[in-house]
């Protein structure tokens, strides 16, 4: 009986694939967050994102996060980039209470189309679209309406701004 036929054995040579394997794949890939081939690093480079000003409501809970996610230290670093977000909302009512005919939930559909710019450039560095649906629950108080449509926007913009910070890193880490 060899030793793959033993049951133990077999443990044992799928555990050797994987580490051989694992070992293959070590050196294709790059920490996204680590140095640049041209120096410095992509938290850095993050740092030097300019976030144009995105009208209405939602637009400054997006600016904010944005802001917060590029340059969460706060520290003064002259602008490379300038982000350019256009945003679009709309409110789908996919339920509909049988009895009093109004909606008893409601989607908001957040579109953000983002573009990163060079200080002064013409050619965008990146760009792309995101996209986020955030629910809640529809009662027959309407500030209470008001107040989770309103939740549902904020996490509609938490969840944006990660997208699209973590599209710019991938970007920026890529053009090294």
């Amino acid at each position: 009986m060899s030793l793959v036929e033993r049951p133990h054995g077999r443990a044992l040579a799928r555990a050797f694939a994987a580490l051989l394997m694992a070992l293959a794949l070590s050196g294709c890939i790059q920490p996204l967050y680590g140095p640049l081939s041209a120096g410095g690093d992509v938290a850095g480079e993050l740092q030097a994102i300019a976030v144009e000003p995105i009208p209405n409501r939602l637009g400054h809970y997006l600016g904010n996060e944005l802001i917060f996610g590029f340059n969460g230290t706060g520290s003064q670093v002259p602008p490379k980039y300038r982000l350019i977000v256009t945003v679009t909302e709309n409110v789908q009512t996919p339920l509909l209470d049988t009895v009093s005919g109004y909606p008893s939930a409601a989607n908001v559909v957040v579109n953000a189309d983002y573009r990163l710019m060079p200080v002064g450039g013409t050619e965008p560095v990146t760009k792309g679209q995101a996209t986020v649906v955030a629910s809640y629950d529809r009662t027959s108080q309407r500030f209470s309406n008001l107040r989770a449509a309103r939740d549902a926007e904020i996490r509609d913009a938490k969840r944006l701004a990660d997208q699209i910070r973590i599209r710019v890193a991938a970007a920026i880490a890529a053009r090294g």
